[in-house]
């Protein structure tokens, strides 16, 4: 399997997610399943049911968990040679040329990102017409509605 790109905080975020499934959640549903199976027939015990559903959830993220930390990559954008240029994990701020409007993204692996939280895939269109720019350009991006121009304003490695 290649190796997955992420940022250190993305790392810390996935372990931790995993240290909750493994330490409360899968007790907890072990805890469920004892107490259904105390209730007699298991044919008809919808809570039986349930909780055998939520541990092979749990169960199967714990195993996508582990593997993607085990594949990971992490990038540490501040130590690299960047020269002032957005790279895998830069926050970069830009300003769309005709609203004016002005957001801040991180560029993330996909397996992190979060648009909700501003954490943008290094796939995605914006963060690919990034990718190697520097305070001041202006890129073009391709969006549904045509194409969109954004003027970088600054970059940080946070």
């Amino acid at each position: 399997m290649s190796s997955i790109p992420l940022t250190m905080s993305g790392a810390e975020r996935l372990q931790e997610e995993l240290r909750r499934l493994k330490a409360v959640e899968r007790p907890e549903i072990i805890n469920a399943i004892a107490e259904a199976r105390s209730q007699g027939d298991l044919s008809e015990n919808a809570e039986y049911d349930a909780a055998r559903e939520r541990q092979a959830f749990v169960e199967g993220r714990i195993k996508e968990l582990e593997s993607t930390l085990s594949n990971a990559q992490i990038i540490d954008p501040s130590a690299l040679d960047v020269d002032g240029r957005a790279v895998f994990g830069a926050t970069v701020e830009i300003e769309d040329l005709e609203s004016g409007e002005r957001v801040t993204y991180q560029i993330v692996g996909d397996v992190e990102a979060d648009i909700r939280a501003n954490r943008i895939s290094v796939s995605s269109p914006v963060a690919r017409a990034l990718i190697g720019k520097s305070e001041g350009d202006v890129i073009e991006v391709q969006a549904p509605a045509g194409v969109r121009e954004y003027e970088v304003l600054g970059i940080s490695y946070v």
